[in-house]
């Protein structure tokens, strides 16, 4: 029986040991998230608030502690400016403790928070920021980006707009990262399908009047006029196109970055028609409208892909630690590629060595106001798009985490 008792004693001793060792394993007695996005500019309604509520719903889901330890949310406004945004993250990692940073909309900002990322060893989730060159020449093995990027939505839109006849292309491009990479990749597949762009201007961004920009792509006779922008760009470029009657000259107006708050600001009436390409959508089915109508009761608005896309990131993020027994980078980081992405909006999805998540995209069609049946039911899905076929193949990536 001493036998018997020691052997068991032992034995109980061993596993209190082996899980002390490994709730130590995360750094500083909790994991810190920091959800840096935009709470006060152009981008502030689709991500903002909204983005902070999506990060704390996803800690709920998954429960207030990982590994014995207490999860923590904090946020901070970077304003649109890329030095602000990158004197917070270095604060964050320096003298907050922060694990993780999240979604960071602009890709200027987000390229150089990508950088210090991988230099300070922690890790980014980049739902807000669209710049393909992320994952591509820039690609780090320490950024998740997890929602859209350029080359997905200028394929996925722009091969929708020329099998319906938009041969000819005007761009009103936002003059920073994220525009400017959005019209290359645009104009890419654009001259592969046999389409022709005609020209474009580019704008400062949160600029208020877009007349000037509106004329000259009405004067150029283009069949489509497209908005590599986003924000309240996109709502006042679209807005004022249609007040100087470009829709009744017969062009198409194409949102290459639109979300559901966009069309809510500008209204049914000036944004139906037009296509625009998105990686979520609050009415979907049963699953997304319970978690939207939760996110409705806390914000007041329907949440955009930007701000699910948060929740998905934050939610991986926290499986990935759970998985690898350690908040360490580069383990979570292995964790994170080999489980698969599960969440309300996201089913199968593929977290690539280059960062890309790998997962459906949907082609959207803005309704009439006939068409809509109830507040926010604003899109008519078109097409789901399989994630293999909507973001770069590893055939054309300069990235060389994937060359290995």
């Amino acid at each position: 029986m001493r036998g018997l008792l020691a052997c068991a004693m032992f034995a109980a001793m061993t596993s209190a040991a082996m899980t002390s060792a490994a709730t130590a394993q995360v750094s500083d007695d909790a994991v810190r998230i920091g959800v840096l996005t935009d709470l006060s500019s152009w981008g502030r309604d689709n991500s903002g608030p909204g983005s902070v509520e999506a990060a704390k719903m996803a800690v709920e889901e998954f429960g207030p502690t990982v590994l014995g330890k207490p999860i923590e949310i904090i946020s901070a406004d970077h304003q649109m400016k890329t030095d602000v945004g990158v004197q917070i993250a270095r604060g964050w990692f320096d003298n907050g403790k922060v694990d993780a940073v999240v979604d960071i909309p602009n890709s200027g900002i987000a390229i150089a928070i990508h950088n210090m990322v991988r230099e300070r060893n922690k890790i980014a989730l980049l739902s807000g920021p669209g710049a393909s060159s992320l994952t591509d020449e820039l690609c780090s093995p320490n950024t998740v980006h997890f929602t859209y990027d350029t080359y997905a939505l200028s394929k996925v839109t722009a091969s929708a707009v020329i099998k319906e006849g938009g041969k000819s292309w005007y761009f009103i491009t936002a003059d920073y990262a994220f525009g400017q990479q959005l019209e290359k990749d645009a104009t890419r597949f654009i001259n592969e399908m046999g389409g022709k762009v005609l020209g474009g201007v580019k704008h400062p961004t949160n600029t208020a009047d877009f007349s000037s920009f509106a004329l000259q792509a009405q004067s150029s006779k283009s069949d489509v006029v497209a908005f590599a922008n986003a924000g309240q760009d996109t709502d006042n470029a679209i807005k004022q196109s249609g007040e100087f009657g470009l829709v009744q000259g017969g062009q198409k107006l194409v949102g290459l970055l639109m979300f559901d708050t966009d069309v809510h600001a500008i209204g049914l009436k000036a944004a139906q028609g037009t296509y625009m390409t998105t990686a979520s959508y609050w009415n979907m089915d049963e699953a997304t409208r319970a978690w939207s109508k939760k996110f409705y009761e806390r914000t007041k608005v329907m949440p955009t892909m930007i701000q699910t896309g948060v929740y998905g990131s934050v939610l991986h993020y926290l499986k990935g630690i759970k998985a690898a027994g350690t908040d360490d980078p580069a383990k979570v980081m292995a964790k994170m590629r080999e489980l698969p992405i599960e969440d309300v909006f996201v089913h199968g999805g593929k977290l690539r060595e280059d960062g890309r998540v790998i997962r459906d995209m949907y082609l959207a069609k803005v309704k009439t106001p006939e068409q809509s049946k109830e507040p926010w039911d604003y899109l008519e899905i078109v097409k789901t798009v399989k994630g293999e076929d909507a973001f770069r193949p590893v055939s054309e990536s300069k990235c060389p985490l994937l060359k290995k």
